[in-house]
């Protein structure tokens, strides 16, 4: 899976990506991350300026991030767009199912300030998305969001396939060693169920709760 990102801050991407388990799904070639950033397509002057009409901050112009984004599809065919948007489709873990069947290629266009100017999405068919109904202060976090939820789709990229979450048995409650803690002369104690080993009722105890 190759995910393209089209974004003005790719520095604001390094410390996620650099560890953990998408850090050892680049190392080992599983997904693939590459930035494209509208600055570099930009001859002279700025990246953004003022809305038509009036209106408070700044709206990111159209032609750079058409270039960037003509850029990042370059002669692919198999490949799916998403703009990031507060008004778009609600994601989640069926649509990133979705798209890692359906694409080899993502590009995810993460806009900055008030925006993006809406000729971009006139250009290129792409799908609008949004990760809740809130507003950020910028686009890197929910394309984070998005290239972390389709790579846990990814074969391999978990190592197995039992370890995604939404394919299991899960409960909000979890515990580990030692079975029982001490706070303020109170003991907190494992259930008991979770020791007896009988894993049909440990699954029902855990689809209970």
């Amino acid at each position: 899976m190759n995910f393209h990102i089209i974004t003005i801050f790719p520095e604001s991407f390094d410390s996620y990506l650099s560890e953990s388990i998408l850090a050892r799904a680049i190392k080992d070639k599983k997904i693939k991350i590459k930035f494209y950033n509208p600055r570099d397509y930009v001859k002279e002057g700025r990246v953004d300026f003022k809305p038509y009409g009036g209106g408070p901050g700044m709206v990111m112009k159209a032609e750079p991030v058409i270039k960037a984004i003509a850029k990042a599809i370059g002669k692919k065919k198999d490949f799916g767009i998403l703009f990031l948007s507060p008004s778009g489709k609600k994601f989640d873990n069926n649509l990133a199912k979705q798209y890692s069947k359906k694409f080899k290629d993502i590009i995810i266009i993460s806009g900055n300030y008030e925006g993006i100017d809406s000729r971009v999405k006139k250009v290129f068919k792409m799908q609008e998305i949004s990760i809740g109904d809130y507003v950020l202060t910028g686009g890197a976090l929910p394309a984070m969001v998005l290239i972390d939820v389709i790579s846990r789709q990814v074969k391999g990229v978990l190592g197995k396939e039992e370890s995604l979450e939404e394919n299991r048995i899960s409960s909000p409650e979890v515990y580990t060693r030692p079975g029982i803690i001490k706070y303020r002369k109170k003991e907190y104690k494992v259930p008991k169920i979770l020791l007896s080993g009988h894993h049909k009722k440990i699954d029902e105890w855990r689809g209970s709760h």
